[in-house]
């Protein structure tokens, strides 16, 4: 009967629960739980192994960039950035309340590689999460443009609840991806919690972004709800490559 029961767990799909109760049978007969505990273990064992599956899942289909971790963050006055600041992100509650993420920077100051980090938590925390540098972001336009995909391309971006956005400002973009842009945010607003990395200080995304009307109505999305960080200091590629 144990045997039967475990190839059922099997069959159903049920591998952590099935990977418990080999361990549990496994035990001397006066160490096995009692019933109550038996389930409750079994549970437990099954959602963390969902957990784990699902966590996997979203970091492969994330395309993030770099395997960086918050641990790997070097806080500092001379980076203006603090480690307050760090852990007040690290719980994800921003993502549950749909507010946005800006950093700014110098080139090689880091910015890629802390949004990077910022994704890989979201992703171990259940969220699912996607990452383009924007050369990569306006090809999918235009390729979801021409197959006639992009309100299918739409909704995988309305329903990642955290996107990171890399290199934003370094190349002109269009009046079509702007109104992408808009209403990808408008999707998401409050919602959803969307992050931009850019060289270009966010004073200037106004006049980057080069029409009135559209730049009020992105940035009012995007700026409102958000956390800035400015990172500052000496390039850290001396360091490292993983930085941009």
């Amino acid at each position: 009967m144990q045997n039967t029961s475990l190839e059922k767990m099997r069959q159903l799909k049920m591998l952590g629960m099935a990977n418990a109760y080999e361990g549990v049978l496994g035990l001397p007969i006066n160490q096995h739980p009692d019933a109550h505990e038996m389930i409750a273990t079994l549970i437990d064992a099954e959602e963390q192994n969902r957990s784990h599956k699902r966590m996997k899942l979203f970091m492969r289909l994330s395309k993030i960039r770099y395997q960086a971790t918050l641990h790997d963050i070097d806080c500092s006055e001379q980076r203006n950035l603090k480690k307050e600041k760090l852990m007040m992100l690290a719980d994800g509650s921003y993502i549950q309340r749909g507010e946005n993420i800006l950093i700014s920077g110098a080139t090689g100051s880091g910015k890629s590689y802390l949004s990077c980090a910022l994704g890989h938590q979201a992703c171990m925390q259940g969220y699912r999460t996607l990452y383009f540098n924007m050369n990569r972001f306006i090809e999918q336009i235009a390729l979801a443009k021409v197959d006639g995909s992009l309100i299918k391309w739409m909704d995988r971006m309305k329903k990642a609840r955290l996107i990171i956005l890399d290199d934003f400002g370094l190349q002109p973009i269009t009046h079509t991806v702007k109104l992408i842009i808009l209403q990808m945010l408008e999707d998401r607003y409050e919602n959803a919690s969307t992050l931009i990395c850019s060289q270009l200080p966010i004073a200037n995304w106004y006049d980057y972004l080069d029409e009135p009307t559209l730049a009020d109505a992105i940035l009012d999305r995007l700026v409102t709800k958000a956390h800035r960080i400015e990172l500052k200091g000496k390039s850290l590629r001396k360091r490292s490559k993983h930085v941009s």
